[in-house]
């Protein structure tokens, strides 16, 4: 599935947009209900001892988890987010993302997403998001009450 990322206010996203000159510019699709992407830190991107910052790898799992609603067609800000991280990552070693959506209930969106080493298929981290949805879009999951 592609998408249009002509919008005004993914564009400039640090994650995903593309008209983001020192953003990561990572390219999500739909697989199923799934949302995938791959990303391969770079230097720019060190937290100590050429390991992945933590922090970028909050950013990613976040996004992966928001595009996941993106792609639907929805638009939402994580309201909550519980992060595990479980295995360090070196520079320049892929790191492959996947999110999806676990329940939906009223306004607020449950998903969860997961990093792991491409090399190993080792975890990384992963976390599970509450998600505010203020733009509902076609998005057509089913309420749970």
């Amino acid at each position: 599935m592609t998408v249009d990322r002509a919008r005004s206010d993914a564009n400039r996203c640090f994650v995903c947009g593309p008209g983001n000159p020192i953003g990561l510019r990572i390219e999500f699709r739909m697989d199923g209900d799934r949302c995938r992407a791959s990303f391969c830190p770079g230097e720019d991107h060190i937290g100590f001892e050429n390991m992945v910052h933590g922090g970028i790898i909050y950013s990613v799992l976040d996004d992966v988890m928001a595009n996941w609603l993106f792609l639907q067609g929805a638009r939402g800000h994580t309201a909550k987010c519980d992060i595990r991280y479980r295995q360090p990552v070196a520079v320049g070693k892929r790191i492959d993302l996947e999110g999806w959506l676990v329940k939906r209930k009223g306004p607020v969106a449950i998903l969860e997403g997961i990093a792991t080493r491409a090399s190993d298929k080792k975890v990384i981290a992963d976390a599970r998001a509450s998600f505010m949805i203020v733009d509902p879009g076609e998005f057509l999951v089913p309420v749970v009450t």
